[in-house]
């Protein structure tokens, strides 16, 4: 190898590692496109649509909201997972995406192949019953459930949330409630309200006008405390310490971004979460405001991949 050979290899090699830094120093330098797994007028959608302004503005290039649904959210979570490891693509998701690898035989991703950057809000979900229905209180609602070997109840979909709850409850306190699966809030709330069915796993910020109206009695909430959205409603935790089936929304994207680059868009979307317009819709909405770090947020999402599957199991769900 000549001495000019040499020269030009070492300058390579030094251009190859400094590439790298210097990609996260200059970033972004285009828009951003901010993925939602999920059709436009949800809950996700109406969040993400409040980010988007605020990281515009901080991070100096449009953030681009792009609804991507279909297949319970694996449509769009497959798209960002399969990405350039750029940071040019951000998947805003909720926690559909650990239940998913029990609930599908066949994914076209692995959860592996995301990037956590923060966990953003935590809602609620609450166990709302009939005004016909006695029970007052969970003690008293298992009570009821054995003493008629097991209650029908409604939710929003075989494998949602709002199902493996059921689960969660059957389980722990040894009975046997009959899951009656609705396409979707809306209709679950019909079927409650008529009577249809004696109780409900819902979305709090769903049922709680219900509530406060009467037309549906309150339970307990699914997170380890009360929330501010329904104060004297307390949590199935007071009677089954460590229950919580809470849903929650968080940013991801691609694996391999590099970590400098999810450094920053962690800075700013936490700092974005401080500004009144997002707090007040959070809070509004019966959530609780969060931002971590990555790492935290990878815990979370491990520990609920376990913790789904075995109740996916338990359910004998599956979405194929």
């Amino acid at each position: 190898m000549t001495r000019r050979t040499a020269s030009r290899l070492c300058f390579a090699v030094v251009v190859a590692l400094m590439s790298g830094p210097a990609l996260a120093q200059t970033y972004p330098t285009k828009p951003i496109r901010l993925v939602v797994p999920f059709p436009p007028g949800g809950a996700n959608d109406t969040l993400a649509r409040l980010f988007a302004p605020q990281l515009t503005a901080t991070l100096g290039q449009n953030v681009i909201v792009d609804n991507r649904g279909g297949g319970g959210g694996n449509i769009g979570t497959e798209l960002v997972a399969h990405a350039p490891a750029d940071g040019y693509m951000l998947l805003y998701t909720t926690n559909s995406l650990p239940v998913a690898p029990a609930l599908y035989a066949k994914l076209g991703y692995k959860i592996s192949d995301l990037a956590p950057i923060s966990l953003v809000a935590s809602f609620p979900l609450i166990i709302v019953v009939h005004p016909s229905v006695p029970a007052k209180n969970v003690k008293e609602l298992v009570a009821l459930a054995k003493q008629r070997g097991g209650l029908n109840y409604g939710s929003t979909g075989s494998g949602s949330l709002n199902h493996l709850t059921g689960v969660l409850l059957n389980n722990l306190a040894g009975i046997n409630n009959v899951h009656v699966p609705y396409k979707g809030a809306g209709p679950q709330m019909v079927a409650l309200m008529s009577g249809e069915i004696e109780m409900g796993v819902a979305n709090l910020f769903t049922a709680a006008p219900y509530v406060k109206s009467g037309r549906m009695r309150a339970i307990a909430v699914t997170s380890p405390k009360p929330s501010a959205a329904l104060p004297s409603v307390p949590a199935m935790a007071s009677v089954y310490p460590g229950f919580d089936t809470g849903l929650w929304h968080g940013f991801l994207t691609t694996a391999g971004t590099p970590p400098a680059v999810v450094s920053q868009l962690n800075r700013e979307i936490v700092k974005a979460m401080q500004s009144a317009t997002l707090r007040d819709a959070l809070l509004n909405g019966g959530a609780e405001p969060v931002g971590n770090s990555p790492s935290e947020f990878a815990a979370i999402i491990a520990q609920e991949v376990e913790k789904y599957g075995k109740l996916v199991k338990l359910s004998g769900a599956t979405a194929d």
